[in-house]
């Protein structure tokens, strides 16, 4: 028997570098893909420009998944200093991470993945 799928965003938890980062996934029935967005320095998974984005993409039967960059309590140091949001490198672990973890999930694993980046999420992407 197989359990549908909700027809709205699934609230997903990202397992990266011992730290659990929230994400939305939509997963259109039928998705061709798998676009894993990295958003921008100071931005997340809220962000309506990559809503908006994402929404687009969705419409094209792609699954999106838009997910937080930094642990919360990451924001909060990073709101202090700014030191995080341009850590390419951790950025670009974080991006893996989820690709890492949507492979593992069995509703995803067959799909091609893409990115889309802004800003340093481009760069970490």
């Amino acid at each position: 028997m197989t359990v549908p799928l909700p027809a709205g965003p699934i609230e997903v938890q990202v397992p990266a570098g011992g730290r659990h980062l929230p994400g939305q996934l939509m997963l259109p029935p039928g998705a061709a893909g798998l676009v894993v967005f990295a958003h921008g320095s100071g931005s997340s998974r809220f962000s309506a420009r990559n809503q908006a984005v994402a929404a687009t993409l969705q419409q094209g039967s792609l699954a999106t998944l838009l997910f937080d960059l930094l642990s919360a309590e990451e924001e909060r140091i990073d709101r202090r200093d700014r030191s995080l949001r341009f850590d390419i490198p951790l950025l670009a672990e974080r991006v893996v991470a989820a690709i890492d973890w949507a492979r593992q999930e069995s509703a995803l694993a067959a799909l091609p993945i893409g990115l889309f980046g802004a800003s340093t999420g481009a760069a970490a992407a």
